[in-house]
């Protein structure tokens, strides 16, 4: 793998996750998804999901297994999200180390290539994913009402470095993966 397409995302949906369809999951074969949580699912120091996340959960979960993975370390916070939304967790996952992702995917019993790691950072999300073999797929951040997107000085430096290795974030691109 080219050093610059380790970062770039299997597709760029240029919206939040509540954007990803049953439809679409259908359409890669994904059977599984590894989601982030911080800005994936809900704002940074939200401790509560919303409504919609539930509902958007209830019919992701009718085609694909799903599992919780959290860099952050707070049991309340990252368990409490997880119980409201009836879904196995995994705390401290270090992404963009592989290990305890695998240990998610192996819970799913499903093949690498049919789970997606679903975030909103090209460093840890997206680069974990591409070190796994997993489809990626890179989300808009969900961020307080009250920031902009552009007001998270990491996700600028994702933009900047990917466009400087020749993988736009700007355009929606989606790579061919072998469908088995």
């Amino acid at each position: 793998m080219l050093k610059a397409a380790i970062l770039k995302p299997d597709l760029i949906l240029k919206d939040t996750v509540l954007a990803l369809t049953p439809e679409i999951l259908q359409q890669y074969q994904l059977q599984g998804l590894v989601l982030d949580v911080d800005e994936t699912l809900v704002p940074f120091r939200q401790n509560e999901t919303s409504e919609e996340l539930r509902e958007w959960v209830e019919q992701v979960r009718k085609v694909a297994s799903i599992w919780l993975a959290s860099n952050n370390l707070s049991v309340n916070r990252i368990g409490s999200i997880a119980q409201s939304l009836d879904l196995p967790y995994i705390l401290g996952a270090r992404k963009p180390s592989r290990r305890k992702l695998r240990s998610a995917i192996t819970a799913m019993n499903l093949p690498v290539e049919r789970v997606a790691m679903v975030g909103d950072h090209l460093f840890t999300d997206i680069l974990a994913g591409n070190r796994l073999g997993m489809f990626t797929i890179l989300v808009e951040p969900m961020v307080e009402q009250e920031l902009p997107p552009s007001a998270d000085p990491v996700r600028n430096f994702e933009i900047w470095l990917s466009q400087l290795l020749g993988v736009s974030l700007e355009q929606s691109q989606q790579k061919e993966k072998i469908k088995k």
